[in-house]
């Protein structure tokens, strides 16, 4: 494991997730809970693709585990893609 496989460094490209939230109220709120989180710049929902994903933008630091365990919190799963697409 390294430094960007288990945390988000800042920077305008994010980190995409992807989660089995489905509803757009549930994919709200997910976005309302993690940018209340010390460290998220912004929360972008792409709901047109499947299974629905959301960006996260950061201005610091943030570890990966403490948004999945934020939106687990939610009863959701949030599963990051890869560092960088190929």
């Amino acid at each position: 494991m390294s430094l960007i496989t288990k945390n988000m460094i800042t920077g305008n490209h994010g980190k995409v997730f992807e989660t089995n939230a489905k509803e757009n109220h549930d994919l709200e709120k997910i976005k309302d809970k993690l940018s209340s989180l010390d460290g998220i710049k912004d929360v972008i929902i792409n709901a047109e693709v499947f299974p629905k994903e959301f960006t996260v933008h950061t201005t610091e630091l943030v570890n990966i585990k403490e948004i999945e365990s934020v939106v687990k919190s939610l009863g959701f799963h949030a599963i990051p893609k890869t560092p960088f697409s190929l």
